[in-house]
């Protein structure tokens, strides 16, 4: 029997139980039952004889004649039930309609086994889901890796580890609220649908609204809105924003992703570092018990995030990864020596996409970390404050761990003429695409500040040692499964 034969045989004798159960005036998707206990409660709190009342997902199945043993799980844990004729009477027929898969509701007393397992003695059940599809076979989990990704919810119910990176993802972004709370800061909400998108140099997605007649935009950063606030006399604020760029996939990319921002006013870039040192190595002890991440994903077998982090300017990174002066050096001689130390390039690269290149490839890749590059120049970061001794730089830092960036934050640029012309100048021909809005809400005066952008999902993946972005995103986008 072929695969697909097999499973359109389990689909039908699936249906068939459904049929039997609805023959016995039993509805297979029942309604609520309350009050019950967590699993993981019940087995802390263990005692032989005591009442419980739980409902979960049936993992596992063993009858054994006028008896029968079974698993339960629920969202904090798995225990063993068992049933006789003598315990549930005449329903005991029933219990033999169940497969895995199926969601019940369970009311008994509690025992341990003679191997010591503790135990639910079952004395009245409720089916509250039939299950119509078989589980995975294996509970090693989907071997398919975009199978797990397309099918989130079976990868959950297979592998406990898979839902515990999600539980830590849960907690981090909760204790990130917290954190900022605690130190004055207010969480905002800023537009996600957009008439310019702006704070960042990428490619939206596009919509239109009908009432208006307008074009819209799905935002690409919340940074021009958040600024706005800081106008608005709002002097420590963050956004836990969704932000979406219409551009590739990637071990690090996804086009729907979770940033952190947060702007904090009289401030400048080395307190936003400091910020955001004493964040991360706060969710680390938290999430992880400790500074010393042992099981760090990548081509770093271990990050130690001991304070104080090392701080080391744009252009020395540059001088020690390639053994030259890097800005020294003309255009054409920057492209060959990219060439010659394995960085690609597109022909029509202009010379600072080639400077980003070159950093990217080698010293964000090869950098363990933690390290705040600071520095950076002009032309990469448009929104930040030049630096006072050297014009060719801003006042901003990138924090690079485990090999990819973690983190810019900077000294916000509060001077609205310079940040027009530094507008002007990166959008080029398309004046277009210039936020009057924005640029008017800086010539009424926005204070000094710091600000900084953490990629959530990538902070994730560094706690939890996960290797893609798809391991931390439940939902990650995938092309369309092709139907025959």
């Amino acid at each position: 029997m072929s695969d697909n034969e097999e499973t359109s045989e389990l689909l039908r004798l699936r249906r068939e139980k459904l049929a039997a159960w609805r023959s016995r005036g039993i509805d297979p998707f029942g309604g609520a039952f309350p009050d019950t206990t967590p699993i993981a409660e019940i087995l802390r709190d263990f005692a032989d004889g005591r009442k419980a009342r739980l409902a979960g997902r049936l993992l596992s199945i063993r009858e054994m004649g006028k008896s029968l043993f079974a698993h339960v799980q629920d969202a904090s844990g798995k225990m063993q039930i068992y049933a006789n004729l003598q315990s549930v009477g005449d329903r005991f027929a029933d219990l033999k309609l169940l497969d895995l898969g199926d969601i019940v509701g369970l009311e008994g007393d509690c025992f341990q086994t003679k191997t010591g397992e503790k135990t639910l003695r079952v004395r009245h059940f409720d089916l509250l889901s039939k299950s119509l599809r078989p589980l995975p076979s294996q509970w090693h989990g989907l071997h398919d890796v975009e199978a797990r990704y397309r099918q989130r919810y079976l990868d959950l119910i297979a592998n406990p580890e898979v839902q515990e990176i999600f539980r830590k993802r849960i907690r981090i972004v909760r204790e990130i609220r917290r954190y900022l709370e605690e130190r004055g800061f207010l969480e905002v909400e800023t537009p996600m649908m957009q008439p310019i998108p702006g704070g960042a140099a990428a490619t939206p997605f596009s919509t239109f609204h009908e009432a208006l007649g307008i074009p819209l935009y799905l935002r690409i950063a919340p940074e021009l809105y958040l600024k706005r606030l800081l106008v608005g006399g709002f002097e420590r604020i963050f956004e836990l924003n969704r932000n979406f760029r219409n551009e590739g996939l990637s071990r690090k990319h996804n086009p729907e992703f979770t940033m952190l921002e947060a702007y904090w006013a009289y401030a400048d870039f080395p307190r936003m570092a400091e910020l955001l040192e004493s964040l991360i190595c706060h969710l680390a002890e938290k999430i992880c018990g400790g500074l010393h991440l042992s099981a760090a994903a990548g081509p770093f077998p271990s990050i130690d995030l001991t304070p104080p982090w090392p701080r080391k300017r744009f252009a020395d990174c540059l001088r020690e990864a390639t053994g030259k002066d890097w800005f020294s050096l003309p255009p054409e001689e920057r492209r060959r020596l990219a060439e010659e130390l394995g960085v690609e390039l597109l022909p029509n690269a202009e010379e600072i996409d080639v400077t980003r290149h070159v950093f990217e490839k080698l010293v964000e890749a090869r950098t363990a970390g933690p390290l705040f590059v600071t520095h950076l120049p002009m032309e990469l970061v448009p929104l930040a404050r030049q630096n006072r001794e050297d014009a060719s730089v801003v006042d901003v830092f990138e924090l690079i761990i485990g090999g990819q960036e973690i983190a810019p934050g900077y000294s916000e640029l509060n001077d609205p003429i310079v940040q027009r012309e530094r507008l002007e100048h990166q959008a080029g021909e398309e004046r277009q695409k210039l936020d009057e809005e924005f640029l008017m809400a800086l010539e009424h005066g926005m204070p000094p500040a710091g600000g900084l952008g953490m990629g959530i999902d990538r902070l994730v993946m560094l706690l939890t040692g996960s290797e893609s972005i798809r391991d931390v995103i439940f939902f990650p986008l995938l092309r369309p499964k092709e139907t025959s």
